[in-house]
């Protein structure tokens, strides 16, 4: 009998809504580098508009400090966001791994002080811990690939009951290199993600064409991402999600 599929899971904009934590976590590490920042509490509205074109954890202290330094920064017309990153790092003085450590200084010294409080910043998307229990009766599997900690990711993870296969986080490398390797358990690899351009990166990858590229409609998506998708990449609605995996488009 051939195997089940495995079912690969980006974190933030497909299983979670972490976007109260991202701001919280991402303010106090600005302010750790830079204690003078005019940060408001809650988050602005540009951050949730940038919040697509965001990869990395690192990128949301910047993004933050940017903020700060003027409302419409990164967002302006005109502005094309990876090429403002680097201009942005040099005018702080910054680095992505000073960035990177102090975002995930402030995520375990939360965790110590206040667990309760760090995990309900984060919240399931509806029916989704429901319906990843419910996939063994399909013969199938999961996975978490993120951008984000795997410890982190697998806090959160368990604080829900939920138990994937594997769980990789930024320091497991690229997205398509951990998919690549994951080609060694010979079973099909289905990848449902909420970023547009990290599903483009995966089908011109060499090896994973055969990967099923799923762009969940729920995420954190920008104004165009559903529009004139490329062969390749089906659109994931809610009511598909919770269907049958034989059902899904």
């Amino acid at each position: 009998m051939a195997p089940g599929p495995l079912l690969v899971f980006d974190f933030d904009g497909v299983l979670v809504d972490g976007m109260a934590e991202y701001w919280w976590a991402a303010r106090q590490a600005a302010l750790r580098l830079s204690p003078d920042l005019p940060l408001p509490e809650q988050a602005p509205a540009a951050f949730a508009r940038l919040r697509p074109l965001i990869h990395k954890g690192w990128e949301m202290v910047l993004v933050a400090a940017e903020l700060a330094r003027h409302p419409s920064a990164l967002s302006a017309p005109g502005v094309a966001y990876d090429q403002a990153l680097p201009l942005a790092l040099a005018h702080w003085g910054w680095s992505p791994p000073i960035l990177q450590s102090t975002l995930e200084d402030v995520r375990r010294e939360a965790i110590q002080a206040d667990r309760s409080h760090w995990l309900a910043l984060h919240r399931p998307y509806p029916g989704v811990p429901q319906r990843l229990r419910a996939l063994a009766a399909e013969r199938a599997d999961w996975a978490v690939l993120t951008t984000k900690g795997g410890d982190f990711a697998r806090e959160l993870l368990a604080a829900q009951g939920l138990v994937p296969l594997q769980t990789f986080g930024h320091e497991d490398g690229t997205k398509p290199e951990v998919l690549l390797r994951l080609l060694a358990l010979q079973r099909p690899l289905w990848f449902i993600e909420d970023r547009r351009a990290t599903l483009e990166a995966v089908r011109a990858t060499a090896g994973l064409e055969a990967v099923r590229c799923f762009l969940v409609s729920w995420g954190y998506l920008g104004p165009r991402d559903l529009a004139d998708l490329p062969e390749g990449l089906t659109v994931l609605e809610p009511t598909a999600f919770a269907a049958p995996l034989a059902e899904w488009p």
